[in-house]
């Protein structure tokens, strides 16, 4: 045998010999585990014991954490561990920065093991501690080297596959019929027929049957088609095969269309029906399959879901917490009635309900409400007389509604509720089991199925009327403010700003909408929780959605501020959850640092959470300066707006050479990543600027430039103008009016232009960005749209931009690319105080301490051979810095010429004084603004002359 076999035979047999004994012998057990799969013990491993987690105001103890890789909770031997791993849940949840990849329940005997990440509600392998010798697999993760672990209940796998198996098959037959909408229909009721097999709704082995021998050449038409109209038939049939089918009144089978599949169409449904479709999840089985039809190549395997862990960010708070709570206060039979009555009166709606996931979530969470609601009734009444309630499920499918505007996500939200009733169904034969009550009828009967028609509508919400609602939960569309026109069509956008009219700004994103109206329509103690893009926080995003919200009369309980959303990895979100009125206690925060669904997170427990779902000051209410905004030291860089208008080196030589006059015309172009990204921050490209030809002719005497601008841009460019007139119906849009002077940039930046020829070099940033990294370019350089571009060359203001103390105010006013900051003008630095009575001595050191700041930053970047991305990433590792010590000093000098005690909060600080200044300017008093205060003399020692340069 084996030396990895042999130990944990050993093990084994070592744990016979314990109790079980949850308090006495866990940690001897969890050591002597850690030895078996080869490490010294779990404290040399790094694992940590009665490992604190603080939850909410309290302190829980968790038996064993081992960072990042595993939380293991013992319980007693003989205990059943499903009913502890909400706790276990729990304490994931709360565990953070390092989270663990897995959770693992042990009573001695078994061991469940769950990946919250993937699959919440079930584990994803069950191992008899008797099988682990065996089974040592699944926990792979444990060996000193860890591989990717084998489970054998990987139910998001087996979704994956049956979706994709199906996906297949309806492709094929799309592409027969060259009928979408007659093949997502016949697919769709054969994808409920397989599930119905396996739940025993339908003769076991009968739909599977049919399929194989439509594969040998029976026709589809006659043995579906009459299985289909025999399930959708209220009378059962007299005779023949179809005789056991029961009714099934889903709606889904009101419109019976058969079709005659080809044999090999046949065989790849028999191939999915196959599968265990018991085990497969409905909660993901409705996006994973609409995705994988989307395309004709791509696979279910490639899909992207939101994950159950993400949905119950949004269920948990604002439906099963509150329910919890109320439950834990009810002492007696009358208070757990009347709980159960308002429960059977709680409603939820979904308004981009999409295939139905978070209503799945809602729904089977209620039902559990309701099972702990009667197995408190049967502790304090007689169990036999929680009997009657039995019959007649609280929760009934028909309290549960969605819109769409997709119809076909529409039918399988229905079909993903229908299967919802038919899990909670099993679950609640199981619990009354327990209670000793069983009989085949208990929780309701299985069939007919409830028709969803009328809860689950095809429309658009935003222009619907909405069914009264306990709860708004939901997954809104994400549409950027920049893409709705595009996307959605001028049209529609129209209507949109026509409807809400001026409560929510033109420029907010489309998900802002759904959270304005969903509080609007919460009745008072109403709830809701929505994922938005994390934009919802910012600017004219958060004034038309949480601004709406806290100002009337909302109370946010719980969020997440920002996160990578399981949905998709390049999308990063916010999660709200809310109460139309006041909320008691702690309010949560969380926050996930990185740009990976693995990075840290950061949780914390607050007396309010603001709308810019910030745990720091809330700036979010201070003023614009009009000595900023009037002050032109702040622009966005040009916008070429066509790749043609751009050359490499080599291709500005080689014009050069035929064309000497372009020198006058061309110029480095410098972009974000170049002046993060290349050593010596040089542009990598140069741009033609003929922003100054008023007309053709004028252009035509740049010869050779002109007819590569002809060539390049010019076709492009009408045809957009084209497209602009067919799609809006206009004949003005900006688009042809750009095409009447096709060779200059979209936006060519004159304002900005003029004033940089008046100095030798201005400071940039990159427009979005990670870091804090300013620098002066030479004015011979031409800004790229991906810089903002301050009109500055003096040192002093320099300093200023680059201190800690601005780019706090950046961070906590900005908005968002993803998980990057994106600075703006018009959040950023029209609000951002300047300090107003500097001494001389005091605006020098600024200038002293930012020039030996670029000073230090150019000798490393030479010395090693770095970008200043690179260096500035060395600031994210322990340890002695002299990048960190030249910004501290640099910030301790700007520090001192705001006259900031050193214990004041920087936020708090500089939010006074722009209210202050706003004040002062509302008076008619003068304030000082940015760049070099005027009564500043000997204004030449705080002009110096390094910059970036073209070599």
């Amino acid at each position: 045998m084996p030396l990895r076999e042999t130990k944990l035979e050993e093990f084994n047999a070592y744990a016979q010999l314990l109790k079980g004994d949850e308090k006495g012998e866990a940690q001897v057990f969890c050591d002597r585990l850690f030895q078996a799969f080869g490490h010294a013990g779990y404290r040399e491993a790094g694992a940590t014991l009665e490992h604190r987690v603080r939850i909410g105001k309290g302190t829980k103890f968790a038996d064993l954490f081992w960072k990042d890789t595993m939380l293991l909770e013992m319980k007693k031997r003989g205990s059943v561990l499903q009913r502890h791993y909400r706790q276990a849940f729990e304490y994931w949840q709360y565990l953070v920065p390092n989270r663990p990849r897995y959770v693992v329940l042990c009573n001695f005997d078994e061991f469940l093991i769950y990946d919250f990440n993937t699959q919440l509600d079930l584990p994803v392998d069950r191992v008899p501690l008797a099988d682990l010798p065996r089974r040592y697999r699944a926990f792979s993760f444990l060996l000193p080297q860890p591989t990717e672990p084998q489970f054998q209940n990987n139910l998001v796998s087996v979704t994956r596959d049956a979706a994709d198996k199906v996906a297949t098959a309806y492709r094929a037959i799309k592409r027969r019929t060259q009928d979408q909408k007659l093949s997502q229909h016949f697919v769709l009721q054969c994808v409920f027929a397989m599930f119905a097999e396996d739940f025993g709704l339908l003769p076991k082995g009968l739909f599977s049957e049919l399929l194989k021998e439509c594969a040998g050449g029976q026709s589809s038409y006659d043995l579906i088609g009459g299985l289909f109209r025999q399930m959708n038939t209220p009378e059962r049939a007299r005779g023949g095969r179809f005789q056991e089918v029961d009714y099934f009144n889903g709606g889904l089978f009101a419109d019976i269309q058969p079709l005659d599949l080809t044999p090999d169409e046949a065989h790849m449904l028999h191939d999915a029906a196959q599968e265990d479709w018991s085990r497969i999840q409905p909660i993901i089985f409705g996006s994973i399959f609409q995705e994988s039809m989307d395309g004709e190549e791509r696979h279910a395997f490639g899909a992207h879901f939101t994950s159950e862990s993400d949905i119950q960010k949004v269920v948990l708070p604002t439906i099963v917490r509150p329910w919890r709570e109320r439950i834990a206060t009810a002492k007696t039979r009358k208070d757990l009635l009347a709980l159960r009555g308002e429960l059977s009166a709680y409603s939820v709606l979904d308004p981009a309900c999409g295939s139905g996931n978070f209503l799945y979530v809602a729904y089977r969470e209620l039902r559990r409400i309701e099972l702990e609601i009667l197995d408190k009734l049967a502790r304090v009444d007689k169990p036999e007389r929680v009997r009657d309630f039995a019959l007649a499920p609280a929760v009934r499918e028909t309290n549960f509604y969605g819109f769409d505007n997709h119809a076909f996500a529409v039918e399988l939200a229905k079909v993903t509720m229908i299967l919802a009733k038919e899990l909670a169904l099993a679950e609640s034969r199981d619990f009354f089991h327990g209670l000793g009550i069983n009989a085949p009828d208990l929780g309701g009967a299985p069939l007919p199925l409830v028709n969803m028609d009328k809860n689950i509508v095809c429309a658009d919400a935003l222009f619907s009327p909405w069914p009264k609602a306990s709860a708004i939960i939901g997954n809104p569309p994400f549409q950027s403010k920049n893409k709705m026109q595009q996307e959605l069509g001028a049209n529609y956008v129209g209507s949109l700003h026509a409807a809400f009219g001026d409560r929510i700004p033109g420029r907010a994103d489309y998900c802002v909408y759904w959270f304005h109206r969903a509080h609007d329509e919460l009745p008072p103690g109403g709830r809701a929780g929505l994922v938005g893009t994390n934009t919802i926080r910012q600017n004219y995003s958060r004034e038309g959605g949480l601004d709406h919200i806290v100002t009337h009369g909302g109370t946010i309980t719980e969020a997440v501020s920002t996160q990578v959303w399981s949905g998709d990895a390049a999308v990063h979100v916010s999660i709200v959850n809310w109460i139309k009125g006041e909320a008691a206690g702690p309010k949560r925060l969380t926050i996930q640092l990185g740009d990976q669904t693995g990075s840290p997170w950061v949780v914390y427990e607050l007396p309010f959470i603001n709308s810019a779902l910030s745990p720091n000051t809330d700036v979010t209410g201070a003023k614009d300066l009009s000595t900023n905004s009037l002050s032109q030291t702040c622009y966005q860089g040009q916008t070429h707006g066509h790749k043609g208008f751009l050359l490499s080196i080599s291709e500005k030589d080689t014009l050069l050479k035929r064309e000497p006059r372009a020198r006058e015309i061309l110029f480095p172009f410098l972009t974000g990543d170049d002046l993060l990204g290349n050593i010596g921050g040089y542009p990598s490209r140069f741009v033609i600027d003929l922003n100054r030809c008023t007309d053709v002719l004028e252009l035509t005497t740049y010869g050779r430039v002109y007819h590569l601008l002809r060539e390049r841009v010019l076709p492009e460019k009408q045809k957009k103008a084209e497209d602009e007139s067919i799609t809006l119906g206009k004949e003005n849009g900006p688009r042809q009016q750009h095409y009447k002077t096709w060779w200059k940039f979209w936006r060519s930046r004159p304002e900005l232009m003029c004033r940089l020829n008046s100095i030798s070099r201005y400071i940039v940033c990159a427009r979005v960005t990670k870091r804090p990294v300013f620098e002066f370019v030479s004015a011979d350089i031409h800004p790229n749209d991906a810089l903002m571009v301050f009109p500055l060359a003096d040192d002093y203001s320099f300093g200023i931009l680059q201190s800690g103390q601005h780019w706090a105010w950046f961070k906590a006013r900005c908005s968002t690319l993803k998980g990057d900051f994106r600075y703006t003008s018009d959040s950023v630095f029209n609000s951002f105080p300047w300090p107003q009575a500097p001494t001389q001595a005091q605006a020098l050191a600024v200038a002293k301490a930012g020039r030996e700041l670029r000073a230090m930053r150019s000798s490393a970047m030479q010395r090693i051979g770095c970008s200043l991305r690179a260096l500035y990433r060395s600031l994210d590792v322990t340890g002695k810095n002299p990048l960190k010590d030249a910004h501290a000093k640099l910030d301790e000098a700007v520090r001192q010429a705001y006259g900031f005690s050193s214990g004041e909060g920087m936020l708090e600080s500089l939010l006074a004084l722009n209210l202050a200044l706003a004040a002062r300017e509302a008076a008619g008093e003068t304030v000082v603004g940015p760049g070099l205060p005027a009564d500043v003399s000997a204004r030449t020692l705080f002009i110096s002359d390094d910059c970036v340069q073209m070599p």
